[in-house]
């Protein structure tokens, strides 16, 4: 079961007037009932004691005085107490009700509160010798949910969310899904790091937590992750400085899991390098690669299948040669660093090119490349590249066609050239005017809450000119448009590549004028779309979403902008019954369809007023050099048919989310293992895993045995082959070591799947019964759209070499 405490008010009101404060909620139109039936209750005051009953350090209500003297007050504590049961159980379906007594940052003083508890249950209980029939108790919510079973009711099924949460007319909390979008994206690279480091880890063992760089440790990371979870951390909805801390914790962790990684990599290649970890790729910045005239690229590919991804270094020569582990040549490009980008990390880094190339590596394994520096007399050098300040008209790969407007330097098409499809795509950056309040609310838009001013956005380029260059190439070609002082992005196609990728960079965002900005990418399409769009949930289930319309209440719409707006994970698109746009992010972001055949995503914010939500500060985050916060990421866009769109956006998804990471080194260390050559490349798999298929979860467990999952990344009906059920075979899978046993367990991997005993529900559509857990043949593991399946294996690691 579950008890939430904050849905809609509008919601909320409906479902006590309904009697529907606790019900059954499917999460998975996949699986089959009732395997994701969730019995969920609504709890009467969010998680607040009923008014009056507050006894903590900082509370104000009287205590209970039971004693024979004048402030005696228990008999009017008892009558009130009695009258807000009375009126809770108004609105619930059994005898039971549950009374949360404790809210945010209570219980300093517990022994107050315990006092008075104490008090009000022996004083209240009394009242049964006079007739009352209310009994009260300490209970749990364990306790409670058995109480609401054993009544034998059938309860009502939803199989939406509770997004989006508004507590009031004006006062939606959907700012938060964008807010401090550094952090977020963080947030995002932490998990993915820590993926990379627990999988190596499981493939190394011993030789990853004590090796010649230091003791690894995964745990630092882990626990740092898992705080970043916190509903006021990765939300962006906590004071700076706690941000601050939450982003020191997150660093500390991820340099306990580099010398883990760099351990690892050592021992699977067999060669102790010099490992060099560049953490600022992303606005090109890697002191190796800008001085040495040869290095080598470790590049590790976290998923169960091959990854091929283009790879960006910083460097200062003219040219470079790129070989593969098979010392074949690779073919590689250097283009000179953006002028947005030699401001955005000021002057004191020397590079003024980067070095371009594909990278290709094994699934759940990795490849070496090595790069060495021309000199300007070798025939192999090709002549330098500077960009082409004229207005680009159009882009195109092996797959992709993208047309600009000569004019205004817009975006302006998409066509999709394997499928022969186009669509026009007109796509810009604007900014809503944040609210300050008005005469008929106080509430300003802030941390939580998203409040335009106005339903209708900004161009953030002022008129209609955007500048533009291009850079082209045999492996990339890319329009750079700058909309102004503070924002621009860079329109790119990869060689080879089926998508987009647009990267933006924004701030920092000016507030001079007064005026709070939230930033927005919009796309604008012909798409009829009949006030519908998709978003994902947690990046695996995608939900329907329709414009001011909720599925369980009828909706009276106060804002509509940020009444619309959802979480978006990971992916946000549209679709017409032909074609499909979709956008994937690479942080969790808000995102929405204001009006038909549009899709817009917010990518940054700065505000000026607090909303008055407990943060107590304004969110203007000043960055790091005090001017004001600059983000960069990256949109992936994809145009496609309705029935193939979910091939394409399923399996990049994941190559976003759980992304190949790339280590460095001088090249040339010794040996690791006495009298065996090092490998160039390795795969910890015998067999790459379906396409379907993904490497959920592989990590230490305990001496000699590994957490496994797999999941099926499909919906059931979205793709003709994706959504197929797949089988693998987990004994033979690995070639890192032998599985020498299996045992299958439950979801959190805390109770053997044969173990769990769910208490069975009935929603009002009818009952569903449970299917019987079969025996597990682990040569046999089958998958069905959406499932996730846990198990521990104990494991034999194979002798190195």
């Amino acid at each position: 079961g579950l008890f939430v405490g904050r849905v809609d008010y509008q919601d909320k009101a409906t479902r006590e007037q309904l009697r529907e404060m606790e019900l059954l909620w499917r999460a998975s139109t996949s699986l089959p009932p009732p395997a994701t039936d969730l019995f969920t209750g609504i709890l009467p005051n969010v998680y607040n004691p009923p008014s009056g009953f507050c006894w903590d350090q900082l509370c104000s209500d009287p205590p209970v005085v039971d004693e024979d003297s004048e402030e005696n007050n228990v008999d009017n504590i008892v009558s009130t107490f009695l009258e807000i049961a009375a009126s809770q159980a108004e609105h619930y379906r059994t005898n039971h009700i549950i009374m949360t007594m404790g809210s945010d940052f209570h219980y300093e003083n517990a022994n107050l509160w315990f006092k008075n508890m104490d008090k009000l249950i022996a004083h209240v209980n009394a009242r049964q010798a006079n007739g009352s029939r209310v009994h009260v108790l300490y209970s749990t919510p364990s306790c409670y949910l058995w109480e609401l079973h054993q009544a034998n009711l059938s309860w009502s099924l939803k199989m939406d969310d509770f997004f989006p949460y508004a507590d009031g007319p004006h006062q939606f909390w959907t700012g938060y899904f964008t807010s401090r979008p550094a952090f977020k994206r963080y947030e995002r690279l932490s998990n993915n790091f820590l993926q990379i480091c627990s999988q190596l880890e499981a493939l190394a063992g011993m030789a990853a937590r004590e090796g010649p760089y230091g003791p690894g440790d995964s745990s630092v990371l882990r626990e740092a992750v898992a705080v970043a979870q916190h509903h006021d951390a990765v939300t962006g909805t906590e004071k700076q400085h706690v941000a601050d801390d939450y982003a020191r914790q997150l660093a500390a962790g991820w340099e306990s899991c580099q010398l883990l990684v760099a351990n690892a990599l050592a021992s699977l290649s067999g060669s102790k390098e010099n490992f060099v970890f560049c953490n600022a790729l992303n606005i090109s910045v890697c002191p190796l690669t800008e001085v040495a005239g040869r290095f080598t690229v470790i590049f590790y590919n976290p998923l169960g299948r091959r990854v091929s991804w283009p790879i960006r270094l910083p460097v200062n020569g003219a040219s470079y040669a790129v070989t593969d582990p098979q010392g074949q040549p690779v073919p590689s490009e250097v283009i000179p660093i953006s002028n947005f980008t030699r401001w955005l990390r000021g002057d004191g880094n020397s590079a003024t090119r980067e070095l371009l190339f594909q990278a290709s590596a094994p699934p759940l394994g990795f490849s070496t490349f090595t790069v060495s520096r021309m000199s300007r007399g070798d025939p192999r050098v090709p002549p330098a590249q500077t960009p082409v300040l004229s207005q680009p008209r159009e882009i195109q790969n092996e797959h992709v066609r993208v047309l600009f407007d000569p004019l205004t330097g817009h975006l302006k098409e998409i066509q999709n050239l394997d499928k022969s499809i186009s669509l026009p795509v007109f796509q810009s950056f604007y900014w809503y005017n944040a609210s300050i309040g008005n005469d008929e609310t106080p509430q300003a838009s802030g941390a939580y809450i998203f409040r335009p001013n106005s339903s209708e956005p900004i161009p953030v380029s002022g008129s209609k000119q955007v500048s533009t260059y291009l850079v082209k190439n045999r492996l990339v070609q890319e329009v750079h448009q700058n909309f102004s002082s503070w924002c621009s992005q860079v329109v790119r196609l990869h060689a080879g590549q089926p998508y987009v990728e647009l990267e933006w960079t924004v701030g920092p965002i000016p507030v001079a004028d007064g005026w709070g900005k939230e930033i927005i990418s919009r796309f604008e399409t012909t798409l009829q779309t009949d006030a519908r769009f998709y978003t994902d949930s947690n990046g695996r289930q995608i939900l329907e979403r329709r414009r001011d319309y909720r599925p369980t209440w009828n909706l009276s719409q106060t804002e509509p902008v940020a009444g619309n707006y959802y979480p978006v994970n990971s992916r946000i698109f549209i679709k017409d019954k032909k074609f499909q746009l979709t956008v994937l992010t690479d942080r969790s972001q808000g995102g929405s369809s204001i009006f038909d055949g549009s899709l817009e995503l917010m990518v940054h914010r700065r505000l000026l007023y607090d909303d008055n939500r407990g943060v107590g500060e304004p969110l203007v985050e000043l960055g790091a050099n005090k001017q004001g916060l600059v983000v960069r990421g990256r949109h992936l866009v994809l145009l496609d048919t309705v029935e193939s769109a979910a091939d394409q956006h399923r399996l990049l998804a994941q190559e976003l989310f759980m992304a190949p990471y790339t280590v460095l080194a001088p090249g040339g260390g010794p040996s690791y293992h006495r009298g065996h050559p090092s490998l160039q490349q390795f795969s910890a798999l015998r067999r790459e895993l379906p396409p379907n298929v993904h490497l959920l979860t592989l990590a230490p467990w305990d001496a000699g045995t590994l957490l496994l999952r797999l999941e099926h990344q499909f919906e059931r009906g979205e793709s003709a082959n994706g959504s197929q059920p797949t089988t693998v075979d987990l004994l033979n899978l690995f070639s890192a070591f032998t599985i020498t046993s299996v045992q299958e367990m439950s979801l959190g991997a805390d109770l053997p799947l044969d173990a769990v005993s769910r208490l069975v529900w009935t929603p009002t559509t009818g009952p569903a019964q449970p299917r019987p857990v079969p025996k597990l043949d682990p040569s046999q593991v089958t998958l069905q759209p959406m499932e996730i399946r846990t198990f521990l294996a104990t494991v034999q690691y194979k002798v190195p070499g």
